[in-house]
Order: C-alpha cells, then sequence, then structure tokens
C-alpha cells in the first residue's frame, strides 16, 4: 500500500510519481532520480532513507526473531512488526527469484504498478488468509528457526517471527 505508507511519510503528494513506478523501480530510486522528478530537496532526502530502511527489513526481522528466541521483551518486536506492515511489501514467489526472465515476460502481459495492486492478482489470493494460503513455512513450529528462507522472501520471515 504506497499511497498509505507515503502518506504516514507525510509524502502523499508524491503519490502520482509512484504509481508509474514497479516496486522494483521505487526500491532502486536515487535522489538524482528524484530531483529530475523536481522531487524537493528534503522530500528527496526522506524517500531516499525511508527506501534505504525498506531494504533492511530483512535483516532486521532476522534480528527480531533472534530477540524473540533468547526470550527477549516482545512489546519491541511488536511494535517493529506493526511498523513494518504499514510499509510496501511485495508478494514473494519463489519462481521470480529464480527464473527473472520468466517473470519479466509476465509482467510484459500484465503490468504492475505499485498503486494498482489491488485489482491485481487478486483472484489467486483468498483474502481470509491474508492471500498466504499457499505459502509453506518450514520449521515455523520449531523454536530453531526451522529451514532458512530464501533471500528476498519477506513476507515468509515476517511470518515465521509472528509465529515465534
Amino acid at each position: 500500500d504506497v499511497p498509505a505508507w507515503l502518506k504516514s511519510l507525510r509524502l502523499h503528494k508524491y503519490a502520482a510519481l509512484f504509481s508509474q513506478m514497479t516496486y522494483e523501480e521505487m526500491m532502486a530510486l536515487t535522489e538524482c532520480q528524484l530531483e529530475a522528478q523536481n522531487v524537493t530537496k528534503g522530500a528527496r532526502h526522506k524517500i531516499v532513507i525511508s527506501i534505504q530502511k525498506l531494504k533492511e527489513r530483512q535483516n532486521l526481522l532476522k534480528s527480531l526473531e533472534r530477540d524473540i528466541l533468547e526470550g527477549g521483551n516482545l512489546r519491541v518486536p511488536l511494535q517493529e512488526l506493526h511498523q513494518m506492515i504499514l510499509t510496501p511489501i511485495k508478494a514473494y514467489s519463489s519462481q521470480n527469484s529464480s527464473t527473472e526472465e520468466h517473470s519479466r515476460d509476465a509482467d510484459s502481459h500484465h503490468p504492475s504498478s505499485l498503486l494498482g495492486s489491488d485489482s491485481q492478482g487478486s483472484d489467486c489470493k483468498d483474502p481470509a488468509a491474508g492471500g498466504m494460503q499457499q505459502h509453506h513455512l518450514p520449521g515455523c513450529e520449531g523454536e530453531s528457526g526451522g529451514a532458512p528462507l530464501p533471500e528476498g522472501d519477506l513476507p515468509g520471515q515476517f511470518t515465521r517471527v509472528m509465529g515465534k
């Protein structure tokens, strides 16, 4: 939900700019690209810092999982998870990580914009399950952390931390 994320950053006036981008393009944004789009200096800086925080979510989730397993206080991890769920999170697909060419072909037939995610893929998601009905997470029940999740599987890592 990019518009809500931008609003939480008080940058909602740039929602139209983000509507023209894919998730990958947004994650690769630089201050120079934003300057070329007439984004003010303060907003450029804030956007770049916020995107950097998005890139660090996987490591943050690993750290939260360790803290929970070590018997730490749950208040901080729950606050972090609450903040994270308000950020844009791309659905993970193992096909995307192994065959990028295939996903580019699929994207050319079904273009995905950051603001149009509500209508896209709704036929394969069960709203009651949060769209995760087919996402199997090995080792969620165990305390040892189970098998490592593939890099980029943010929804899986999030769900694993919630399970702990």
